[in-house]
């Protein structure tokens, strides 16, 4: 979610339970200002998506890469447009398939409305083991499924949702209308069982919720609730004051970005005006707070005439490297067990890297910005989502692709807002990081 740094929400104290922390986090010799951090130029970008009636609503948020094992300068970017569907791209960032979101059930319901997006890896339908495309139908509460085949004539993916897959926060359609809906995800598969999960979040609220991934006897995909887990939405400082980030009344402090270990099957999730959180992705163990953004514990008022929070004294209680909003998880990951966790601290247009290893306790080892390669292709901006796949991508990624969402796409048709996607090379960013 892009928002300013000013204009935070209010969060109503609910009886939620209160997280203390002994102390603030320190300002370590690691961490910096934005002007310290390296730049790093993409190579390529996805065509601006307008969120207009003339660009089909369509506003760009979260990708994901798929490597064609076979051929692989012939792997994909699969990205989600909100009410514009999904994007499918080859590694030139050339369009590749458009595929719409389903339309609202009725006229006063809300259409599909594609969040996040995230890839399974070899699901068991009756013809055999597939890839698929997941994400997050906010405008109806449900996830969708596509089915990835490369060569498909008319696109490489094809819709295998199961029409019973039902909600999964809402009770009704009203519920569903209220838009407290599925939001932030995250895959993985259980190398024990093999069984495949989806780990959504709920906007607006602290909910996780565990899906396990089904398939019917006709090809067809849905899911069923294995569990939900509620991350805190206010916190005890170590000054014994209680706080919650400022948010409109009645919203509490979401999570969006969300990815996890495939190594150890450690979910990471990112709490928008809170910071990073590590928990077990089977949502059985009490989550640890990872780091928190600049603003923690910062209080706001929110006037709602404006509709934007005035904030108060900071009292000096928050992290160092990420600020408001902590977007985009991924993992660069190596096959030592090596590599980094990669945030994009919304707040200031940077992205952070923390140590993959939790032997280490994720310790933050540097950070980089996405800046312009020329006066045509721009970098990233409020980056919403991002993905990071270490894997040889043909003679263009020899060393494997990030793509980052651009919030703020230059330059712009006049006065329409324009988003997109920026495809950067791997090597530079792990050099960056590792400088």
């Amino acid at each position: 979610m892009r928002r300013s740094a000013l204009a935070r929400p209010i969060t109503l104290l609910l009886g939620t339970t209160l997280v203390a922390l002994a102390a603030a986090v320190p300002a370590e010799a690691g961490g910096h200002g934005a002007t310290a951090l390296p730049a790093v130029p993409p190579r390529a970008e996805t065509a601006a998506l307008y969120d207009d009636e003339a660009g089909g609503n369509a506003d760009a948020d979260d990708p994901a890469i798929w490597r064609n094992a076979a051929a692989p300068a012939r792997s994909l970017v699969i990205a989600t447009a909100k009410e514009g569907g999904l994007r499918v791209y080859d590694l030139d960032a050339r369009p590749v398939q458009s595929v719409p979101a389903p339309p609202a059930p009725g006229p006063d319901d809300a259409p599909g409305r594609f969040n996040n997006v995230d890839l399974v890896h070899g699901l068991r339908l009756p013809a055999g083991r597939t890839d698929l495309a997941v994400t997050t139908d906010r405008g109806h509460d449900t996830l969708r499924f596509y089915r990835i085949d490369r060569d498909r004539p008319g696109g490489p993916l094809t819709d295998v949702t199961d029409p019973a897959a039902p909600p999964v926060f809402s009770a009704d359609q009203d519920e569903v209308n209220a838009q407290q809906t599925a939001y932030g995800l995250a895959t993985w598969t259980d190398t024990a069982t093999g069984r495949s999960y989806a780990l959504v979040s709920r906007r607006h609220r602290t909910t996780l919720a565990l899906l396990e991934l089904t398939a019917t006897a006709h090809g067809k995909v849905g899911y069923h609730r294995v569990r939900t887990l509620d991350l805190p939405a206010a916190f005890r400082l170590p000054n014994g004051d209680s706080w919650t980030p400022c948010a409109e009344p009645g919203e509490l402090p979401q999570v969006e970005g969300m990815v996890v270990d495939p190594g150890d099957h450690t979910l990471y999730a990112g709490q928008e005006d809170v910071g990073i959180w590590r928990l077990p992705a089977d949502l059985t163990a009490k989550p640890q707070l990872v780091d928190q953004v600049r603003e923690y514990g910062v209080p706001g008022r929110y006037d709602p005439e404006t509709e934007e929070c005035t904030p108060g004294d900071d009292p000096g209680y928050g992290g160092t490297r990420l600020s408001a909003d902590v977007e985009g998880l991924t993992l660069l990951t190596e096959p030592d067990g090596d590599g980094h966790l990669l945030a994009s601290s919304q707040g200031d247009n940077t992205f952070a890297a923390y140590d993959r290893e939790r032997s280490d306790d994720n310790e933050y080892e540097g950070g980089f910005r996405i800046t312009a390669a020329s006066p045509d292709l721009d970098g990233s901006e409020e980056c919403d989502g991002a993905a990071a796949l270490n894997a040889p991508l043909g003679p263009r990624y020899p060393h494997g692709l990030l793509v980052v969402q651009d919030g703020h796409d230059a330059p712009a048709d006049g006065d329409r807002a324009a988003t997109g996607f920026k495809f950067v090379d791997l090597a530079e960013v792990t050099e960056a990081v590792d400088d």
